[in-house]
This record gives structure tokens, C-alpha cells and sequence, in this order.
């Protein structure tokens, strides 16, 4: 029976063919790269004019005091519209690049600033991206467009040829630095931090000996010398034992502070016996009961010990002054390439990187040697630090196999 209904139905029935099978429709990707290739173009003009209006006004007006701050500027906002173009690309053609760090200046001030932007690769980049954007926009637009109305059944491959170029595109030119130039820029700002940290450590130990030890050992001097005097003026009475005496009680005061400056710059047992049981002698000075827990199945290298040994140190001295705490453990293990350091207490929390507490300076410090500084503090504790080193063995002997019990750092 023929269904009158149907236009065409009766021609198919005389005809004896059967009608064509339904096209299946596109896929959702499919259509994401679509959308993505007709917005090129009208994204794509307004960027590409901005630019070159831009850099024009910008170049233009460089020998005056108002050029280069419109360039760094100018930079800014192609920073900006790369962080744009990221997002589009990674919602539309599911092309996920890192964002690139932040710009930070070496040095305070309007110069410093200006020359940081100036010279940022990053931005360029995307100003570029703009610029060539255009013509390749244009294109895309052209033959999508068209493809919609006379090109259907190519239009998938079309569309996926088209979109790979835009992947490349935005892989090459909206991606971070390359990872050479990022690591230079990096060892730059970490030997500034290694610089300034060297010379506070200076000035501590120098201010150290001065108003301790040195002014012990001075006022020792001096009383050995009335000492002297008495007893060359054949004074030995009790005045002179006395004298005496508090001159022994001054050299084992200066003896004991010189002890622990020693301690300060590098502890003999850390050198002696390792992390285990130096870390065991920062708890049993810790003013909190604390555990220790050191899970290595060699020693890494010096400078990582020391820097392991200074930073429990740190935060157990926090611990003491301002947690409230009841009981502290320190945890250190090795996982694969990394020195795991975890220092946890039950305190009341609240403890910020900017609070004063010595925080920032152990994060600085850590990150000048590739490492990570992790703060996790509610208001209420607990408090839970996380400390990750590079894995250094001594004398570039390869990294002992990690712990049996490797882990990551437990979250709360």
C-alpha cells in the first residue's frame, strides 16, 4: 500500500528503489570544531587590528616616554587574549596547553617592571598568533562555510583537517616557553633567593658571636685579669676564688653557645649519623612531644641533608612557639627521585606563608633547590606541612630504590 502521504512516494514505488538511508549526523567533536573554525573570523579581526594598531602607536612613539610603557602594556593584553584563545581551544578542540608562569621582576620599580614585559617571550608570542591569525581565519571560515551547503558529506574530514592546524597553531604559539628558557628564568630568581639567603645566615651567625659567645669570652678575659692582678698583689682570698669561679661558669656559658652555633650551621650528628637520628634529637628538644619516622635506605647527598635537617628544625621551633599544640610527628621517606618530609601537629592552626612564622622564607628556600613547600593549616588544626626535595645521592652516585614504604603525602 502506498503511503500518498509522502511526496515522492509514488515515483519510489514505480521506480522500485528503495529511498536513500537517512545521513547519520555529525558527532558533538565534530561540531565543537566547527564552531571553533567560523569563530576564527570574526575573533579574529578585532584581534589582528588591535595589534597592529598597537604596535604601530607603540614603535611609533618609542623615542618618546610614553611608547615603551604603551608596548608593555600592549604585552599584557596579549597575555590576556592567550589565556583566551587557551580556553576556547581546550573546550572546543580539546587541546589542553599549560599556562605559562607569571611574570615576576627581579627587582622593585617602574624600570624593572617595564624591561620584564618588554622581554617576555610569552606575550610576544601570542601578539604574533594574533597577526597570523588572520589570513588562516579567513580561510577556515571560507571553506567551512561552504562545506555546510555543498560539501556535507566531507564536511567531518574537512573540519578535523582544518581544526589540526589550529591544534598546531595554538600548541606553537600559545604554549609556555620552551622548557630551556623557562629553567633560566627560574635559576635566575633562585640564585637571587640562595644570594639573599646566604647573606641572612652571615649576618646571623655574625650577630651570634658578637652578642654572645664574643662578648662571653670578653668579659672572661677581663675577669681573669683582675684575677691576675689580685693575685700578683698577693690577694688570694676568697674575693680571687670568686673571681675564679664566675670565669669558669663564663667559658662553660661561651663553650655551650659556641656548641650551638656550631649546631646552627651544621650539626656534628647530622654528619655523624645521619637524618634518623639528628631529626630524633630536634624532637627530643622540642618543647612538644614529638615523634620521628625516617624511612631511607641510604643517605642522599650533604647539602639535601642539611637543608632536610634546617627545615624540621624550622617548623618544630614553630611548632613550639605558636601551635598550642599537645604532640607533633616528623615523617621522612624517599619516593622514587624525592626527599618526602611531613611534620604534622594537633595545634589550634590558622598558620599562613605571609604570618610571619618564618613560612615563606622556608618555601623560598626549598624552591631555590627544584623543591616543594606545602602549607595545609585550618583555623582549628591540625597543621600538616609537606616538604618535597630532589633526591641528590652523594658524590653523583645513582638514587638508591625507593623505600618499601614509598608513598605520597597523605592528605588530612
Amino acid at each position: 500500500m502506498t503511503d500518498s502521504s509522502r511526496p515522492g512516494a509514488a515515483a519510489d514505488d514505480l521506480d522500485g528503489a528503495s529511498p536513500p538511508p537517512p545521513k547519520a549526523p555529525l558527532s558533538k567533536a565534530t561540531w565543537q570544531e566547527i564552531a571553533y573554525l567560523l569563530a576564527n573570523f570574526p575573533l579574529g579581526v578585532p584581534a589582528f587590528a588591535v595589534v597592529v594598531v598597537w604596535l604601530a602607536l607603540g614603535l611609533g612613539l618609542s623615542v618618546t616616554v610614553i611608547g615603551l610603557p604603551l608596548l608593555a602594556t600592549g604585552l599584557m593584553v596579549c597575555r590576556q587574549y592567550g589565556k583566551l584563545e587557551r580556553a576556547r581551544a581546550r573546550a572546543l578542540l580539546g587541546v589542553r596547553v599549560e599556562e605559562p608562569s607569571p611574570l615576576r621582576a627581579r627587582e622593585s620599580g617602574f624600570f624593572p617592571w617595564l624591561w620584564t614585559r618588554l622581554k617576555d617571550p610569552v606575550a610576544w608570542r601570542h601578539a604574533l598568533f594574533a597577526f597570523v591569525r588572520l589570513p588562516w581565519a579567513l580561510l577556515t571560515f571560507t571553506v567551512v562555510f561552504a562545506s555546510l551547503f555543498v560539501g556535507w558529506p566531507a564536511l567531518p574530514w574537512v573540519a578535523r583537517w582544518l581544526s589540526n592546524v589550529d591544534r598546531a597553531m595554538v600548541r606553537g604559539l600559545l604554549s609556555p616557553s620552551d622548557e630551556l628558557e623557562r629553567r633560566i628564568a627560574e635559576l635566575e630568581s633562585d640564585r637571587v633567593t640562595v644570594t639573599d639567603t646566604a647573606a641572612a645566615d652571615l649576618r646571623r651567625i655574625e650577630r651570634d658571636l658578637h652578642d654572645g659567645a664574643q662578648a662571653r669570652l670578653v668579659a672572661l678575659a677581663m675577669g681573669l685579669g683582675l684575677a691576675k692582678e689580685k693575685l700578683l698583689e698577693g690577694q688570694a682570698d676568697e674575693t680571687v676564688a670568686a673571681m675564679v669561679d664566675e670565669a669558669h661558669g663564663e667559658v662553660k656559658l661561651a663553650l655551650q653557645e659556641l656548641r650551638d652555633l656550631a649546631r646552627g650551621i651544621h650539626p656534628a650528628i647530622l654528619t655523624d649519623r645521619g637524618l634518623g637520628p639528628a631529626l630524633a634529637s630536634l624532637a627530643g628538644r622540642c618543647t612538644v612531644p614529638a615523634t620521628t619516622s625516617v624511612d631511607l635506605a641510604e643517605r642522599p647527598a650533604p647539602a639535601i641533608e642539611g637543608i632536610a635537617y634546617f627545615t624540621v628544625s624550622e617548623l618544630l621551633q614553630n611548632v613550639s612557639k605558636h601551635s598550642a599544640a599537645r604532640r607533633a610527628s616528623v615523617e621522612v621517606w624517599q619516593a622514587e627521585d624525592r626527599l618526602l618530609i611531613q611534620v604534622v601537629d594537633d595545634g589550634r592552626g590558622g598558620a599562613r606563608l605571609d604570618g610571619g612564622s618564618g613560612m615563606a622564607g622556608l618555601a623560598e628556600r626549598l624552591g631555590s633547590v627544584d623543591g616543594l613547600f606545602v602549607l595545609d593549616s585550618p583555623v582549628g588544626g591540625p597543621t600538616r606541612v609537606t616538604a618535597e626535595l630532589p633526591w641528590r645521592a652523594p658524590d653523583g652516585a645513582a638514587p638508591a630504590p625507593a623505600s618499601k614504604r614509598e608513598r605520597r603525602p597523605r592528605g588530612r
